[in-house]
């Protein structure tokens, strides 16, 4: 019987496993934002906040166990520097799902998993090249 046995084993071993949750939990803070299949995404998200909890913390044991665990310093450093503070006034769910549809290939159900205090940028709004594009058409004319 499976009873309290909560490990989403992926298809994969363990040490194969622990690597890709986490190489997607460093790419997560690199990107702000990654797109990947549902299964991974649920199995990544928890191992997501319990990073920020630990640059909540702040202190050295929480750096060197985030080292520990993610393997990349540069990533601890801006996960410290940058995703923690500003996750600092929320009590947890520091991460999103947002679901895709299937892959086209092998119909694998897709998703996002993405910051919540990340600024999410909508297709209305004009982004910076768009608005320099559009000067320079004006001034042209």
């Amino acid at each position: 019987m499976r009873h309290r046995r909560k490990t989403v084993k992926l298809g994969r071993s363990t040490a194969h496993r622990d690597a890709m949750l986490s190489n997607q939990v460093c790419s997560l803070i690199e990107h702000r934002r990654i797109k990947t299949t549902l299964a991974k995404a649920k199995a990544t998200k928890p191992l997501a906040e319990k990073m920020v909890t630990l640059g909540k913390k702040g202190d050295l044991h929480a750096r060197r166990m985030a080292i520990a665990y993610l393997k990349q310093k540069e990533m601890v450093k801006i996960l410290f520097e940058t995703i923690a503070p500003a996750a600092a006034a929320r009590q947890g769910g520091y991460t999103r799902i947002v679901k895709l549809g299937p892959r086209q290939s092998d119909s694998a159900p897709m998703a996002y998993l993405e910051w919540v205090d990340a600024p999410v940028a909508s297709a209305a709004e004009p982004t910076e090249e768009k608005t320099v594009e559009a000067k320079k058409k004006a001034s042209e004319k």
